[in-house]
């Protein structure tokens, strides 16, 4: 979370939760190649912190930033993404996991990754996949947009960062999520759908048989995003770099 209109985000209630987990593994299989050593790390929006422990494990400098204070460890950052209270060319690598879909403008926060990211440095985003399915948990996170690839690649590219993997992920669980949001549709024009931003979002609760099916349809994705892309998903996952000839300034 990263701007003050909305409030924490869900896994400070749920950090167990079957989504969460699986993020933590699609994430890592996709972007932990793109870390490399680094000495300073970021993690903006780091009230997700169950997702990213795999990044937390790098040694050096790790910097969490929120823009809720509840969802800041020890010695963490309270701030925005819009306005990143550090200095240029700050970090070696930089995560913003379902974080820019907060930020108004967009442009404003992705210059902002971009200014903080050492030249060579690798930026780590996801964010949640398709327009389509924007629905009420949408409205209550406090979401501005969902992305499709090509966009998310046309956005990085714009805050001059060259794109290196762009990927859907959660693509086993997809025909799930198509149906539950047609459903969270259906139930909005009929107006029975919740408005407004929420504090902290509540999840859908999920017997445990379901939960650990989602979780094993989740581990197919990261064996076959160990060799490939995959051409539809819930989410967006994409790592990028800063151009290395910006050292001179």
């Amino acid at each position: 979370m990263t701007t003050g209109a909305q409030g924490g985000s869900a896994s400070m209630a749920a950090p167990d939760y079957w989504w969460y987990t699986a993020r933590s593994g699609v994430l890592e299989t996709v972007l932990a190649s793109y870390v490399g050593g680094p000495r300073r790390v970021l993690d903006v929006g780091s009230a997700d912190g169950p997702s990213v422990g795999w990044l937390r494990r790098h040694e050096g400098l790790h910097v969490t930033l929120d823009v809720d204070i509840r969802g800041l460890d020890a010695g963490g950052v309270c701030g925005s993404a819009t306005a990143l209270p550090f200095g240029d060319q700050s970090f070696d690598v930089v995560g913003a996991f379902d974080v820019v879909e907060h930020c108004a403008p967009e442009g404003t926060a992705l210059a902002e990754l971009a200014r903080v990211l050492a030249p060579g440095g690798s930026l780590l985003v996801s964010v949640p996949a398709y327009q389509w399915a924007w629905s009420d948990f949408d409205v209550a996170n406090g979401h501005h947009r969902r992305y499709t690839r090509s966009r998310a690649v046309r956005a990085l590219e714009a805050a001059g960062l060259e794109v290196r993997r762009a990927t859907y992920v959660f693509t086993s669980v997809f025909p799930l999520f198509a149906a539950e949001r047609l459903m969270r549709r259906l139930k909005g024009l009929l107006g029975k759908g919740d408005t407004g931003v929420a504090d902290i979002v509540e999840l859908p609760q999920l017997p445990g048989w379901l939960s650990r099916l989602l979780l094993a349809l989740c581990a197919v994705d990261q064996r076959l995003l160990r060799h490939r892309d995959l051409p539809f998903g819930s989410s967006v996952v994409v790592a990028a770099t800063k151009p290395a000839q910006e050292a001179g300034g």
